[in-house]
């Protein structure tokens, strides 16, 4: 069709596209498939990655306006790095929950439980009908993450306690000889616990490179801006100076997302951390900020939301 041309061979300098080979180019560069319409397995079937991710935004919100309570910000932030985890990435069976050869994941920021608790009922494992059951007396799905919850690997909650559980993993792991990968899902505003730090010189120490730790760095804490509570600035050295690999994506872009675990899937010696750039209430453009950290949506704030996730 004439779209390269090799050049002269007396004055060869390598494969060229011709004036057409150029046009054609142009014309289906904007094609290719993006991570978004990735097929991906979910208990309805084959879905596109993009389909999947703005029917768990919806089903955060209906989970949490039916609670009439929870951590609607912080969960809809943090939700694209979940889906990623689990729907592309992690090694998993929610046929069998308790597989030793599966990758583990430490949701350290337990007040984004929605978030979880979403990703794992579509992977399937457990009836999407349990979402209902959201802090409710007696359900199965309480306000914060507990191991009795098929899917759930740690019970977290209290911050600042979920990467140490998750270094304990990494750890026995690297004495068991085993294969699997451990991921701590931290808050920003988690970081200003001392335990967080005390767990990274722990991690760094050991050289735990099955270890990932992923900071949903959305800007704000409860009580306002992370900056204005306590500054984090530099997080980038500050994990360094502690032997971590750092690596900084769009944590609400699924395609940076992976690229930044595929960094650390080739780093090897030391743990590494993604310091995922993140809007609280992502997805939603009334509730992003930290207008709903804790704010229920009423019923025509929750018809709105759908709409525009439709």
């Amino acid at each position: 069709m004439n779209l390269i041309t090799y050049g002269e061979a007396s004055d060869f300098s390598g494969v060229e596209l011709t004036e057409l080979g150029r046009f054609i180019t142009d014309l289906t560069a904007g094609e290719e498939p993006s991570l978004l319409g990735t097929m991906v397995q979910t208990t309805a079937g084959l879905k596109p990655l993009g389909s999947v991710l703005k029917g768990l935004r919806q089903r955060v919100l209906r989970m949490v306006a039916e609670a009439g309570s929870g951590h609607l910000g912080a969960s809809l932030s943090v939700i694209d790095v979940l889906t990623v985890l689990y729907f592309v990435r992690m090694r998993h069976d929610p046929s069998n929950p308790d597989w030793e050869g599966r990758d583990r994941l430490v949701l350290s920021k337990g007040h984004a439980a929605p978030a979880l608790y979403a990703v794992l009922a579509e992977a399937g494992y457990f009836p999407p009908g349990e979402l209902n059951s959201l802090r409710k007396l007696g359900g199965l799905l309480q306000g914060h993450p507990e191991n009795t919850i098929p899917g759930v690997d740690a019970s977290t909650g209290s911050l600042g306690q979920g990467l140490s559980i998750a270094v304990g993993m990494a750890l026995a792991a690297k004495m068991d000889e085993a294969t699997h990968k451990v991921y701590a899902i931290i808050g920003d505003g988690e970081l200003n616990e001392g335990q967080i730090w005390e767990a990274a010189l722990t991690a760094g120490h050991h050289g735990l490179d099955n270890l990932v730790a992923v900071v949903d760095r959305n800007q704000f804490q409860l009580t306002g801006r992370t900056e204005e509570t306590k500054a984090l600035e530099p997080i980038g050295e500050k994990w360094r100076s502690f032997g971590w690999e750092v690596i900084e994506a769009d944590g609400n872009d699924p395609s940076s997302i992976l690229d930044a675990l595929d960094v650390c899937a080739l780093t090897e010696g030391k743990p590494s951390v993604i310091i995922a750039s993140t809007t609280k209430g992502k997805g939603v453009s009334f509730m992003e900020g930290n207008k709903f950290s804790k704010a229920v949506p009423d019923a025509s704030e929750l018809a709105r939301a759908l709409a525009e996730l439709a």
